[in-house]
């Protein structure tokens, strides 16, 4: 499974291929926000452009999904490295920096840090279930019947 690395945060995050960033910054309880993203955002919709992120590392240029229409549209006077943590989803590892609006000049030796240490391998294989551990479970209450 890939590592997200938010590098304000001096957080390393482990989840699932797949993972909205928005999502898993918020259930990291992580600051994703400015003060206007706190006082109101689109919930994820990628209409308020309040929790954008700054990809600072990745293991490959696939560490995220591709950039959608919307953050096109909405990114178009923000640097290529900036996206939107609601549309992006985590294919691979990647080291990101939340609110980079505020005080990137200050995270500069965090960044160049993330930067060199190696991003873990994503894609990681998910661990086989143990047969011993593993029994079919069959919901309580229900019983065959072929009667339909």
């Amino acid at each position: 499974m890939p590592i997200v690395r938010f590098v304000r945060e001096g957080r390393d995050v482990l989840c699932p291929v797949g993972t909205n960033l928005r999502e898993l910054a918020l259930a990291e309880g992580l600051e994703l926000y400015g003060l206007k993203g706190r006082l109101g955002n689109c919930g994820g919709c990628g209409q308020c452009i309040t929790c954008f992120v700054e990809v600072v590392a990745e293991r490959s240029s696939s560490a995220l999904t591709p950039r959608t229409p919307v953050e096109d549209q909405k990114l178009r006077r923000r640097p290529e490295s900036w996206r939107l943590a609601c549309q992006a989803l985590v294919q691979e590892s990647v080291a990101v920096l939340t609110r980079p609006q505020n005080g990137r000049d200050a995270q500069a030796a965090a960044i160049a840090a993330a930067q060199q240490e190696q991003l873990p391998e994503g894609r990681m294989p998910e661990p086989e279930p143990d047969p011993e551990t593993a029994e079919e479970i069959e919901p309580a209450g229900v019983e065959e019947n072929d009667e339909l």
